[in-house]
């Protein structure tokens, strides 16, 4: 079952999607965070695999100060010009409080709902959604047991006091990060010093390079789509998920 809605946000209202089973049951919910290409159909598709694994699931879209969905009115392009400035104008706007305010609003609404189970939820983001994931491990440690991210930019960024991987003192959730190679928004430097913070916090966590696979490679609709990896990494999700949330 498949309801759109909107969410009422800290600066303004967000298009959103839930996706829930059609038993009647509750399941444990479960956050999913596009990446820039915002909601789409391959990302529809993506969330009624995970809801057909035993999950509530909630697409919000993030962008929601820029644009409603679609996001991008024509076809993403890397290097093109126009794509450049659309990721810009759709970027700009999720500084670190603006994130943290809006991941409180998107997993308090999941919760409240009658087809979500209240011990904890799991979030899952692609590209700035794993950055959003792994920063509201941090910021709802009383609601998130687990969050993944798949090609997550910015994870660490040296002498920024706003840096995501400062909060994992506050992180009690499992984490799982799946790398691109050779991305801009996560280099392999960036990589270690994250894997060298994640084992100084001492919480459970998996991270790993998906080899061959460059920064967008689970999406179907992008230039560097990399289908088996891609399957490689929804299985790794799936496992991932029933070990935390059941």
């Amino acid at each position: 079952m498949k309801q759109e809605m909107k969410l009422n946000m800290p600066d303004g209202t967000a298009d959103a999607v839930l996706y829930t089973a059609d038993d009647g049951e509750t399941h444990p919910g479960v956050l999913l965070i596009p990446d820039v290409g915002g909601p789409r159909e391959v990302v529809s598709e993506i969330a009624e695999k995970v809801v057909s694994e035993g999950y509530t699931v909630l697409v919000p879209n993030p962008f929601y100060r820029t644009s409603e969905p679609p996001v991008f009115k024509f076809p993403r392009k890397p290097g093109d010009p126009a794509t450049k400035q659309r990721m810009g104008e759709l970027l700009g706007p999720l500084t670190a409080e603006a994130i943290d305010a809006d991941t409180g609003a998107y997993v308090d609404f999941l919760a409240s709902q009658p087809t979500t189970k209240s011990d904890g939820i799991g979030i899952v983001g692609f590209c700035i959604g794993g950055l959003i994931a792994f920063r509201a491990a941090a910021s709802r440690p009383d609601r998130v047991k687990v969050a993944v991210s798949f090609h997550g930019g910015g994870l660490y960024k040296a002498n920024d006091p706003k840096s995501a991987h400062l909060g994992l003192p506050k992180t009690k959730a499992r984490l799982y990060f799946g790398h691109a190679v050779e991305d801009n928004s996560m280099p392999a430097e960036a990589i270690a010093k994250l894997e060298e913070a994640l084992q100084a916090w001492g919480g459970q966590y998996e991270s790993e390079i998906y080899e061959g696979a460059r920064h967008g490679w689970t999406m179907p609709d992008n230039a560097s789509y990399n289908q088996l990896q891609a399957e490689r990494a929804f299985a790794r999700l799936k496992s991932v998920f029933k070990e935390s949330l059941g």
